[in-house]
């Protein structure tokens, strides 16, 4: 084991861990010797969860909560602390989306995205700020690539993770005094997720988008988690504020055509 990947002794919490890429972190951080602690809405899912992290012999905590809600969200922190002592990485994954033009999409589903992505981002990461260790705690938050670049039917995803890469750089300014390093981790397409079910729901689609990115090839969920231990381990003490895409370079190929997958969401509904 790199002995700058051992997270023994070292407390995780990852909300929105109970699937997809949070899952896949937590579980990383699981593997190399953390008590990790998953926040999720559905109990079921965390079961299910807690059960695939403690394989690895440590710790394993989950607590059911709605990232909308601040006090159950504060309740969540508290409790993790109290069983496990201050938290020393905090990854906020959890996201909401669907594809509808502007102008097909209503108020009421706008907000949704918005609450969940970026409220509750910032109900994660300002209720934990008081269980966090100073100094030495890393903050990861999940954005998306729609945050920089503007992408048609994606209105709600691109306003709502533009903000959580301006709250990323604020708090990394605001709370560095506390030895806290705040960064954000921007997944590309990551096969095997509902993020790419939702975004490329058949095989076309799958090709499409494949083929804008310059590596050739889909995401791992260790792409992803292995971006997000270095970022919390020594080899990343010095880097805060970064926002940082980890996607094969498929941000660089401008905005993603998303109408044939509009289109088969409408056929499929």
């Amino acid at each position: 084991m790199n002995p700058s990947f051992d997270f023994h002794g070292r407390t995780v919490f990852v909300a929105g861990g109970s699937s997809g890429i949070n899952l896949g972190i937590a579980d990383a951080f699981a593997k190399h010797g953390a008590a990790v602690a998953i926040l999720s809405r559905s109990q079921e899912r965390i079961d299910g969860a807690l059960e695939q992290l403690r394989r690895h012999g440590g710790e394993a905590a989950g607590y059911s909560a709605d990232v909308r809600d601040a006090a159950a969200v504060s309740t969540a922190l508290a409790q993790a602390h109290a069983r496990f002592g201050p938290i020393d990485v905090l990854v906020s994954g959890a996201a909401g989306n669907f594809l509808a033009p502007a102008l097909g999409m209503s108020a009421n589903g706008f907000k949704t995205v918005v609450d969940i992505d970026l409220l509750g981002s910032f109900n994660v990461l300002r209720g934990a700020h008081e269980f966090l260790r100073k100094p030495g705690a890393s903050v990861i938050s999940l954005s998306a690539s729609q945050a920089f670049v503007p992408t048609p039917y994606q209105a709600h995803v691109c306003a709502a993770k533009a903000g959580v890469d301006m709250l990323t750089r604020v708090l990394a300014m605001e709370w560095g005094g506390d030895g806290i390093r705040v960064n954000a981790i921007v997944p590309g397409p990551i096969d095997g997720t509902e993020g790419v079910r939702r975004l490329a729901p058949n095989d076309e689609e799958r090709q499409r988008m494949t083929a804008r990115v310059p590596l050739g090839r889909y995401g791992t969920l260790d792409d992803i988690a292995g971006i997000a231990m270095m970022l919390a381990s020594p080899l990343g003490a010095y880097i805060t504020g970064v926002v940082l895409p980890v996607d094969g370079g498929i941000s660089l190929s401008g905005p993603r055509d998303f109408s044939g997958a509009w289109a088969a969401t409408r056929r499929e509904g």
